[in-house]
């Protein structure tokens, strides 16, 4: 809820409160003591993200500060700071090519900032669909062959030599636009951090591209925002001054982006199945990336 101030050092200010003991009805269903303990833990990873993390994103991965945190028995309030009044006030339900780079450009910044962190008080893996807090959706997932693939998929992502920090929930509507768009170029923050942990970063890439292009676009686009976020990660990684094989990160993360993909695509067959974002694109990925696995299985 926004709140605005009268004599304070900013005019409005953000206020989350969460109460942790309640309960609600899941729209789909979902209202097991494995989802409420998820919930529970994802609260207490946003609250440690704004403790000790938040502060290391700079302009390049806008956040909202955090003004402060207070708990009172089974009540979490978290303060902060309101982007709307702080220039970031357009929230979009489409996106052009400039507004989904401007988006892929946070996350590469965001990658590179926190690319070999140890993702301590946060997820150890991070994203909302992780396979190992998910065990539900695992067990009535009926695509056989995708459910027996899935342990090889999240090994995939997880052992991957490169790891950083991933925002977990990087869909659209966690990004907040700039109004300002006279050049063109929209500078976007994003909020939202209750899944953040460790992980590949193809996990946010994948899980946001799904979030805005529809099989067309998937296919016609697919290259070109793969390259234009890993020239920005780069320029994030040089700008920071890490000693990392961008060519080495860039090559391995390449050959994950698909896998990411059919990570998120297991969970929401097994989630919802009837839902959108299971389209003939995400289905022919799937099948490739199992196809490999099969592959190497047998050699």
């Amino acid at each position: 809820m926004r709140y605005e101030l009268t004599g304070g050092v900013v005019p409005s200010v953000i206020i989350k409160q969460i109460q942790l003991a309640s309960t609600s009805n899941h729209p789909r269903g979902w209202n097991s003591s494995i989802s409420h303990d998820r919930k529970v833990k994802s609260y207490e990873v946003e609250s440690n993200w704004y403790k000790q993390f938040n502060v290391q994103c700079d302009n390049d991965c806008r956040t909202p500060k955090c003004y402060g945190i207070t708990h009172e028995g089974d009540t979490v309030i978290i303060v902060l700071e309101d982007l709307d009044s702080s220039g970031f006030p357009v929230r979009k339900t489409q996106v052009n090519m400039t507004e989904i780079k401007a988006c892929l450009h946070w996350l590469a910044n965001f990658h590179g900032c926190f690319m070999t962190v140890k993702p301590e008080g946060l997820w150890p893996i991070g994203t909302y669909w992780h396979l190992a807090t998910r065990p539900e959706e695992l067990a009535v997932l009926d695509d056989i062959k995708l459910k027996s693939a899935a342990p090889t998929i999240d090994k995939l992502l997880n052992e991957s030599t490169f790891q950083t920090v991933v925002h977990g929930d990087a869909k659209l509507a966690n990004f907040c636009f700039s109004s300002n768009t006279s050049d063109d170029k929209p500078s976007v923050a994003a909020v939202d951090f209750q899944y953040a942990g460790g992980g590949c970063g193809m996990k946010d890439v994948a899980y946001f591209l799904g979030s805005c292009l529809n099989d067309n676009e998937c296919e016609t686009h697919e290259q070109e925002l793969l390259n234009y976020y890993f020239e920005a990660l780069k320029a994030s990684i040089i700008k920071r001054e890490k000693t990392i094989d961008t060519e080495r990160l860039e090559e391995e993360w390449r050959t994950l982006f698909p896998v990411a993909w059919t990570d998120f695509h297991r969970f929401l067959k097994g989630w919802s199945p009837g839902h959108w974002k299971l389209t003939s694109y995400s289905e022919r990925m799937a099948q490739e990336v199992m196809k490999q696995i099969d592959q190497k299985t047998k050699n």
